[in-house]
């Protein structure tokens, strides 16, 4: 009972009322309740997905990257895509719009919610913009933003749509076009800048303010933004743990502090090694390079721990609505890091089997009952999508919080 009466804000009880065609009740029927998708977004990076979706692949390779899609689609529902402005548009007027769309569509056809990442950021940015004035660097980014949103709408309706402000105007190491209009605009009026335009191109959408920044000059950056009005939907907290696990205090530290705004809480880009730690003197995880960062078992054990715990806390604590773990796979990791679910070679590491007990195990609801002289059947699940099985006929429907009998069809 402990766990589920800490995870009773994930779940609902609903009374569902079947019916045959002609409207009459059901009566007796045997009923199977199974949940086929969460309302909690577990997602991960997953930019391998661009060259399957757009056929890409060397016909040697293409089984291989499409057992790891399969891997991907067996626990998550949520998936993050490059939006990177220099990757994205390297020459001015030439974006890979059609690439992007194609794994966007992709992901969506395989029920995948798609999060777009980033559409202004400083670092990775359209190298060409440092030819312009800051006047034309700010339009330059406005029509980046009016084009992306526009053209993706309906394929991602979820945004970061700023990156790492905390440091942007004072970020130092190399020029870029995106750090001269934040030092002209200051940290919340660029934000308010790219929040409103984002806004007017799809009114819809789910937009994030996404920083690694987790001391008290982000949490004072966000209450600017909420005193200037800016509509933030989620705040986005990334947690790359090269450095070692934050620990269940930090965690809850972090939380605790966030959690005051009253806005939905993101991870959005988590790391949790299954290799050496890197050493704690490195400030920019970016420095550290090195030839091999080899996967090890002992340390896997360390992760799937690490794993389990960090996602228990998270699932648990109201404000968190969506967890992405950065590198889903070893092979083309960020910062050559062991830090996927699964190995170079697609075998699956014991973070990948104790995340997939948890979401599609102890966190999912699969249940069998009967209905009563009214046709009507009760249960209490975790909220998400479902589908009812009754007398070998299929009827699906959404679990949530709303009050209220749901009918059905069979």
């Amino acid at each position: 009972m402990g766990q589920t009466n800490k995870l009773a804000h994930r779940m609902a009880s609903k009374t569902i009322k079947l019916v045959d065609k002609t409207g009459n009740p059901v009566v007796g029927k045997n009923v199977e309740l199974k949940q086929t998708n969460h309302q909690f977004l577990f997602g991960a990076g997953i930019f391998d997905v661009i060259d399957v979706a757009n056929k890409n692949v060397p016909a040697d390779r293409l089984a291989f990257q499409e057992e790891k899609l399969d891997k991907f689609l067996d626990v998550f529902n949520a998936g993050t895509l490059p939006f990177y402005w220099g990757r994205f548009e390297p020459e001015k007027g030439k974006p890979q719009t059609k690439e992007l769309k194609a794994a966007a569509q992709w992901l969506n056809e395989r029920n995948v919610t798609v999060k777009g990442h980033p559409l202004c950021w400083h670092t990775v940015t359209a190298p060409w913009l440092l030819d312009m004035s800051n006047e034309e660097i700010l339009q330059a980014q406005f029509d980046r933003i009016e084009r992306e949103v526009t053209d993706f709408k309906g394929l991602v309706d979820m945004w970061d749509v700023i990156n790492e402000v905390v440091i942007m105007p004072i970020f130092d190491k190399y020029d870029n076009g995106i750090t001269k209009i934040s030092k002209d605009l200051g940290r919340v009026g660029i934000i308010k800048e790219m929040f409103a335009k984002t806004r007017v191109y799809n009114p819809d959408a789910t937009l994030l303010l996404n920083d690694f920044n987790t001391s008290i000059n982000y949490e004072i950056l966000i209450d600017g933004c909420l005193n200037a009005g800016i509509e933030i939907d989620a705040i986005g907290i990334q947690s790359h743990q090269h450095q070692g696990y934050w620990g269940r205090e930090k965690l809850e530290e972090v939380l605790d502090r966030f959690s005051h705004f009253g806005l939905p809480i993101h991870f959005t880009e988590n790391t949790l090694t299954s290799g050496h730690l890197m050493p704690s003197e490195i400030e920019d995880l970016n420095d550290y390079q090195i030839p091999e960062w080899p996967s090890t078992p002992e340390f896997e054990e360390r992760q799937a721990k690490e794993v389990e715990e960090m996602y228990s806390i998270l699932f648990e604590h109201p404000s968190v609505e969506a967890i992405t773990t950065w590198s889903f796979s070893d092979d083309g990791a960020w910062l050559g890091a062991p830090a996927g679910f699964v190995r170079k070679d697609n075998s699956t590491k014991p973070s990948y089997e104790v995340l997939k007990k948890l979401i599609k195990g102890d966190w999912y609801t699969n249940k069998q009952s009967k209905t009563d002289d009214n046709g009507m059947v009760t249960f209490e699940g975790f909220l998400g999508d479902y589908d009812l099985l009754c007398d070998g006929k299929k009827v699906s429907f959404t679990l949530d919080k709303s009050e209220g009998t749901i009918q059905l069809v069979v």
